[in-house]
This record gives C-alpha cells, sequence and structure tokens, in this order.
C-alpha cells in the first residue's frame, strides 16, 4: 500500500494513530446520540434537532474567516481538542430523558460544534504541510482513512460495548480519544516549533481568510460546483441520519443491533473504498487534474449521483441484505467524493486551502442542518417516500454537477 510510505515519517504517523482514535470516538458518540434521543422521545425530529444544533457554529463561523484562522497551528488545536474532551466527558454527567436534561444536552452539543467548527478547516488545511509537494494527494487519502478504519471499529465494537457500557456512557469513551489527540497535537507543536520545523506563519493565513468567499470561488467555478452538490449531498443526508433507524424498527423490525449492522456495512464499503482510490492517488484522474475534461470534477460528481442511487434503493429494499448491500455501495462511495475534492484542494497554497475549506464546510454544514430541521417531519410521514425523494434530489445534483463541470475552466 502506498499509505505506508508515509506513515514512515514519525509525525505523520503519530498525528494519523491520534486521529484515527479521535474520529472512532466520534462515531461511538454520534452513534449514542442518534439512538439515546430517539430512544428517550420516539421522534425524528428531536433526533434531528440535536444534529441540526451541532451545525449552528460551523455557520456562524463560516463567515469570520479571520477568527478561525487564529488557530492555524498545531498547538492551537491541541487546546480545542481539550476543549472538546472536557466537553464531551461532562455530557454522561447532565443528560437526563426529561426536558431539563435534552436541553442541557443540545447545549453541550452547541459548545462541542463550536469547538469543532474551528478545528475541523486548520487541521486539514495544517496536515498537507506535514509532506512533499508529491505525496500531497496520498495524504489526502491517508487521513481519510481515519474516518474508514473508524467506521469499521466503531460499529463493529459498539455491541461489545454496550455490554459494558451504557448509551450515553459513550459520549465520555469520545471524550477519552479527544485526550489523546490532544496529547499529539501538543508533541507535534513543540516538535514543530524550532526553526523551519514545520509550524505555519499565521500571518498570511489571517490575511487571505478575509477574501470574500464569492470572489474565491468565482475564480474557481469547478470547486463552486463540487461545494454545491456538496451541500445538497449533506442536505439529502438527513434522510439517512434521522430516517434509517425508523425505517429498520417499522420495515424489518430492527434494534440497535440491526442500525449498527447497516451502518458497520456503511464504513466497511469506506474502508474498501478508500484503499481502491488510494491505489488511484498517483493518477490524473484522482489527484484533482484540471485538464480539458475536468477528470476530477467528473469524478466527484458522478460518484455522488450513484450515491444517490444506493440512498433512493433503501427506500424500497425488501429485506436486510439489499440494505447492506446497499450500505457498502454508499461505502465504497464516499472516499471517492471526499479524496477527490480533499486532493484538489492540496494544490492551494495553505491560506488558500483554509478559506475554500471553510467555505465547504460552512455549505455544507447549513444544508445538512436545513436537512435536518426541513426533511425529519416527511422521514415520520412516509420513511420510504423520503429516501426516494432525496436520493433522486442527489442523483440529479450529481448528473447537473458533471454536465456544468465539464463546460467550465478550471
Amino acid at each position: 500500500m502506498k499509505h505506508i510510505r508515509l506513515l514512515r515519517c514519525r509525525s505523520v504517523r503519530v498525528l494519523w494513530l491520534s486521529m484515527t482514535l479521535s474520529v472512532l470516538g466520534d462515531r461511538l458518540y454520534g452513534l449514542a446520540a442518534m439512538w439515546v434521543v430517539y430512544e428517550a422521545t420516539g421522534s425524528s425530529s428531536r433526533t434531528g434537532l440535536v444534529a441540526a444544533v451541532e451545525s449552528l457554529p460551523y455557520i456562524a463561523l463560516g463567515g469570520a474567516g479571520y477568527l478561525v484562522a487564529r488557530f492555524s497551528r498545531w498547538r492551537s488545536l491541541a487546546w480545542l481538542d481539550a476543549g472538546r474532551a472536557a466537553v464531551a466527558l461532562a455530557v454522561p454527567l447532565f443528560w437526563s430523558p426529561d426536558t431539563t436534561g435534552f436541553l442541557i444536552t443540545l447545549t453541550l452539543v452547541l459548545l462541542l460544534g463550536t469547538l469543532s467548527a474551528v478545528f475541523d478547516p486548520n487541521f486539514g488545511a495544517l496536515v498537507p504541510q506535514l509532506v512533499p509537494v508529491e505525496e500531497l494527494p496520498l495524504v489526502s487519502g491517508l487521513f481519510d482513512l481515519t474516518s474508514r478504519i473508524a467506521g469499521v471499529l466503531g460499529q463493529g465494537s459498539v455491541g461489545v460495548l454496550l455490554l459494558l457500557v451504557s448509551e450515553i456512557e459513550l459520549f465520555a469513551v469520545d471524550g477519552c480519544t479527544f485526550v489523546v489527540s490532544a496529547l499529539a497535537l501538543g508533541w507535534l507543536g513543540r516538535r514543530t516549533a524550532s526553526p523551519g520545523g514545520g509550524e505555519p506563519p499565521t500571518g498570511p493565513v489571517r490575511a487571505t481568510a478575509g477574501v470574500p468567499a464569492r470572489s474565491l470561488l468565482h475564480r474557481h467555478p469547478r470547486i463552486a460546483i463540487a461545494v454545491a452538490v456538496h451541500g445538497v449531498a449533506l442536505f439529502t443526508a438527513a434522510v439517512s441520519t434521522v430516517g434509517l433507524p425508523p425505517l429498520l424498527v417499522s420495515r424489518f423490525g430492527q434494534g440497535a443491533t440491526g442500525y449498527g449492522l447497516a451502518l458497520a456495512a456503511t464504513a466497511a464499503g469506506g474502508l474498501a473504498g478508500n484503499l481502491l482510490t488510494g491505489q488511484l492517488a498517483g493518477r490524473p484522474a484522482a489527484t484533482g487534474s484540471s485538464g480539458p475534461g475536468g477528470s476530477w470534477i467528473s469524478t466527484y460528481c458522478l460518484a455522488w449521483a450513484l450515491s444517490g442511487c444506493a440512498l433512493a434503493g433503501l427506500g424500497v429494499a425488501d429485506s436486510m441484505a439489499v440494505v447492506i448491500a446497499l450500505c457498502v455501495l454508499s461505502g465504497l462511495l464516499f472516499p471517492v467524493c471526499a479524496v477527490t475534492l480533499r486532493a484538489h484542494l492540496t494544490r492551494f497554497a495553505p491560506a488558500e486551502r483554509l478559506r475554500l475549506l471553510t467555505v465547504d464546510q460552512t455549505v455544507t454544514r447549513s444544508a445538512g442542518m436545513a436537512g435536518l430541521l426541513l426533511l425529519p417531519p416527511v422521514v415520520d410521514a412516509a420513511p420510504a417516500g423520503a429516501f426516494v425523494g432525496a436520493g433522486a434530489l442527489l442523483s440529479a445534483a450529481g448528473l447537473v454537477g458533471w454536465w456544468l463541470g465539464g463546460r467550465k475552466a478550471p
């Protein structure tokens, strides 16, 4: 595997291992949040509200590029992860199924989202500086692999963990993983603090962070198209996020075990998809080529179009075997989308890369929150129809993006 070469670098290895553990904790957190709220309330709308609240800071901070850029150092990210650890560890202490406990949990989720909204784009902008320019596409695939491995381990181990702890205590597990991540980031910050050690200058980053997003996207229309398609994808993902539990319960009589199995199938597909995508990391189609055919945008948009077909298929699936197969297919396609866009963005200077990552994050979180607020009532009314409609919308957006992308200049 080409990823092994990158892991020979100590800084990359330590960061990758700690991030894999951290993302594993996030997967457990996500599973806990969805099931805890749904079991306590029986409402898809309240389940969607929890996820929507976490997205609010991403939207609010989207226009505060200068503020986000103030944390463009490894040591700053270490402090952010320490804060995320404290918040995650506090959730089990204050959770209760009554209204007061629910509101306190929403507040903690909002705080956790604020810290993550600052952390995520800065981390994405800093990682490429750890490797030579010729290995930028590979490092995008390597760090996408963290979420794929964590997904498999998270959903695969949740059944065992729930024999030892309750769902709400999975938040505490997430907090412990943030502690490990904070320590690794602090070590990397000290290691890179010496002259030439790799800690980036924040002055230029902050200056470009203030560039209007519209101007930047106007200069790079294919990225604007990719961000728009990504937004539609996150909007429609709300159907799966809040609709999969009730669909499995109502149609197949499944509980948390069946839900974990479906998520594990998606994660396993994602792991396989990442490994396949990684083998193409040195080729133009996978590294963000902006040649005449616009291969990167074609790959990106068509992958999302196929994901829409898989999403629609869940609405008409007649057995758990079909559900599992569609989840694997969706998982296979997710890394293609993620790695293709991230690999293209690594070709930009750090300051522009941070701004574009922030824009993508803001658009997708806004769309995701809109989906979580608007689509749960549709899911409650007609779960199968919601999946079919959302899948058709995503497929249409992917095909339109593919058509437009082939006609736009890089």
